[in-house]
């Protein structure tokens, strides 16, 4: 399961003092070490098309697997026949819910999923059964021949009814409600503004759809091959489901494809390893698209009601909201969700006084989970919604109503929790706020394609109106509420190559690339490799909101610095000197003083020196039954000003710019921070403008890129980071702070305030449709 990188390059032998090209001084060695543009070691695989992804993986007697899933969003299975599908030439086996010997119920936060369903559908897309055959159209023929006989049932989609509806789960429907209490309830403003806002379904629309291959055990195990984001709680799922100790089932992770969210959902892999259990042999399944789009859960549909009170100054007196999330079916991550939208629902300002209500309710919708920004993306729409209202009411430039209440370091969250870590907001929006402004567009044939709807478009130059908006986001970094966060990793170094074992799963935010970043300036190798990640390795916890670049990061430090005082300990004692005084740099050894000079590798003399270290940042604490508590290790911040072109005609919308400031603490690679910046905003864009995954009566109505309108890079509006501001958290390895999340939570916001400003209108659900952006009469 490897792939040929490709041809290599020989050069000749180099003639002495030389490099082996004639002429000129010797180059400057490549840079590395932190700080720096180190590219990741996959580059070249990735751009000749020869990394292995899960969906190129092969084995001897490969069987192909495919999942009947339910036409239904809600109905009572009343029987389920596999007789016809079982009798098919090819077939190996077919799965149902009698066939799972372990667990029946799975969940990586609360197990209420059943691997496949089997008195009652809850959503459409739900798995019934499982079918393993020679051929994949052999598989996908007979999934189509079982025979389920249903009785629709009346499906719950609206989430303000789930409240009085019947339970759609022994669980009940509600799965979590906060009450955030802070300050006096009887205070009022001298200024009230109110405000409905509704956010869509945004799916996360992985590049490659979910893939996976099980290979049995001789020992009676399976081993999972699979693009997992978290390969320990899935192992642990797998175990649980298929009645196993987790020691016998391996998940190795496999090329990751694409992942703003949790990868792989269960409900793909744990019918992989069933059907390999049972069969004997390997068994594959590739997703369509429209499987990936029914199987996998899509950021939370939300309801915001808000009511902010302010002083004739338009200083923040109160804010009062209602935040409603719909997560599906099942629970996932919307306990997650719901604490990060109740805590975050004022955002970054001050505010005295207030008083928010969250649920989160289960529907007969799709299901929701972990989309990058969860919870905090919803709020932010809705809180910036209201503070362009109230700055509309007084007369204030919207920009100079949010630096009037801005947070600072010091300042309290509604839960109570101290902003401890650096929060220069303020300096985040001045200078987006002080850029300069894009150039307006020249009114002639040649500029048709700046056009709002592009170069085919019917839109007229007379109708664009230019809008300029602004917003300011946070997020919370790593877990909250008392989730333990550690991570292991363990560095090795012999003959002057480094190897790094962790199992951070790279999925695109660059961990494998920083990893060798930290073992180059901590041991002064240029040669660093990172392992493939499996479930042997200990855990290293979820890929997400800045995980991996703190406590895994943190983890490979540690054992760095452990492998470097073994390395430099026998050469100090021999010289009789502190190993503080010795530094290591391009591969060599050198005291303080000159008087050593080696390097690295006469220094190993053939040993391996290895350590093994863990990270795990200071603990959290849950949300009391008022909202408040220590709950997030820290917070990272971002402004955004959005410049947009309307035709208030058509209501059609093009983003001309986004000037961005983040709150970064240290930039570790510059390259890779500036594209995780821009690839931040434009899936804000998307979440602005184009994609929602639209059902009717909980049936999804075009699971397909087709229907789901992802941006392109026509869309993508022309990103400029203004500013990173690096006030690095003490409490952080290295100080630096998730960068990927807080675009994604910012800039739909940001592109609201701009189509407000273009159009008069309230702009009060995303995305945003083209009869919001038509202008009112008179502006």
């Amino acid at each position: 399961m490897s792939s040929d990188p490709g041809p290599t390059a020989t050069a000749a032998p180099a003639p002495e003092g030389g490099t082996g090209t004639t002429g000129g001084p010797d180059p400057e060695p490549p840079p590395h070490g932190l700080g720096v543009s180190l590219p990741s070691e996959d580059t070249r695989a990735k751009t000749e098309g020869v990394f292995p992804y899960a969906a190129d993986l092969w084995a001897e007697g490969l069987l192909w697997a495919c999942l009947l899933r339910s036409p239904h969003a809600r109905a009572r299975i009343l029987s389920v026949d596999t007789s016809a599908a079982a009798a098919m030439p090819g077939v190996r086996a077919v799965v149902t819910h009698k066939d799972v010997p372990g667990d029946a119920a799975h969940g990586r936060r609360v197990a209420d999923r059943p691997v496949f369903a089997s008195t009652e559908v809850r959503h459409h897309g739900e798995p019934i059964a499982a079918v393993a055959a020679d051929h994949p159209d052999t598989a996908r023929m007979a999934a189509a021949a079982i025979a389920v006989e249903y009785e629709v049932l009346e499906p719950v989609t609206d989430p303000e009814k789930a409240f009085s509806a019947e339970a759609l789960h022994p669980d009940g429907n509600l799965i979590r409600h906060i009450p955030l209490r802070y300050g006096d309830p009887d205070i009022t403003g001298e200024v009230i503004v109110e405000g409905l806002y509704r956010i869509g379904r945004q799916d996360p629309a992985p590049i490659g759809a979910e893939a996976g291959l099980a290979v049995p055990r001789p020992d009676g195990g399976v081993e999972i091959y699979v693009a997992s984001t978290d390969p320990h709680a899935d192992r642990d799922l797998a175990a649980a489901c298929y009645g196993l100790e987790p020691e016998r089932v391996k998940v190795v992770v496999t090329g990751v494809p694409g992942a703003t969210a949790d990868r792989e959902d269960p409900g793909f892999q744990l019918p992989l390893g069933l059907l390999a259990l049972k069969t004997g042999c390997p068994v594959k399944l590739t997703a369509t698209r429209e499987d990936s789009f029914l199987g996998h859960a899509h950021r939370h549909p939300t309801l915001l009601r808000y009511r902010h009170h302010a002083d004739a100054d338009g200083r923040l007196v109160k804010v009062e909201a209602q935040v409603l999330l719909d997560a599906g079916a099942y629970a996932d991550a919307s306990s997650e969700a719901l604490a990060a939208a109740v805590s975050f629902a004022c955002g970054p300002y001050v505010v005295p006084h207030a008083f928010i209500e969250g649920w989160a309710v289960r529907t007969n919708n799709p299901p929701s989970g972990h989309v990058r920004g969860e919870g905090a993306m919803q709020v932010c729409a809705a809180y910036e919604g209201q503070m362009d209202k109230l700055a509309a009411r007084l007369g204030i430039d919207p920009a100079e109503l949010r630096l009037r209440n801005v947070m600072a370091t010091g300042d309290l969250l509604p839960t109570g929790q101290t902003m401890t870590c650096p929060a220069p907001i303020a300096e985040l929006l001045r200078a987006v706020k002080d850029h300069p402004l894009p150039a307006l567009p020249v009114d002639t044939p040649e500029s048709d394609w700046l056009l709002p709807g592009g170069p085919e478009g019917a839109g007229e130059p007379g109708a664009v109106r230019r809008g300029v908006g602004y917003a300011l986001g946070m997020v919370h970094m790593l877990g909250a509420e008392g989730t333990d966060e550690v991570s292991t990793a363990t560095v090795k170094i012999q003959g002057g190559v480094a190897t790094v074992i962790c199992a951070a799963v790279e999925t695109g935010q660059g961990f494998s690339t920083l990893a060798r970043q930290i073992v180059q300036e901590t041991l002064g190798v240029d040669e660093v490799h990172v392992a493939p990640v499996d479930t042997d390795q200990p855990p290293a916890g979820p890929g997400a909101r800045g995980r991996h670049t703190w406590v895994s990061g943190g983890a490979v430090e540690r054992a760095a610095k452990m492998v470097r005082t073994q390395l430099l300990q026998p050469l100090a004692h021999k010289f009789g000197m502190s190993t503080e005084l010795l530094q290591i740099t391009d591969g060599k050894i050198t005291s303080y003083d000159g008087v050593l000079s080696t390097t690295v590798a006469e220094a190993l003399d053939g040993k391996e020196l290895w350590a093994t270290a863990q990270c795990r940042p200071h603990p959290t604490e849950p949300l009391d039954e008022t909202g408040q508590g220590d709950a997030f290790v820290g917070m990272a911040f971002c402004a955004i000003r959005a410049v947009v072109d309307v035709d208030i005609e058509l209501g059609s919308v093009r983003v001309v710019e986004m000037a961005v400031a983040q709150d970064v603490g240290r930039v570790l690679n510059p390259a890779q921070l500036a594209a995780r910046i821009e690839a931040g905003v434009t899936q804000g864009v998307g979440a602005a403008l184009t994609e929602n995954l639209r059902t009717t009566r909980g049936l999804v109505r075009h699971p397909n890129l087709t229907g789901y309108a992802l941006p392109t890079a026509l869309d993508a509006p022309d990103i400029r980071i203004v500013k990173l501001v690096e006030e690095r958290d003490v409490v952080a390895p290295f100080g630096a702070k998730s960068v990927s999340a807080v675009p994604v939570v910012t800039s739909p916001a940001a592109i609201a305030s701009a189509v407000r400003a273009a159009t008069g209108r309230p702009v009060n659900r995303l995305p945003i449709r083209p009869q919001a952006a038509v202008a009112v009469p008179g502006t």
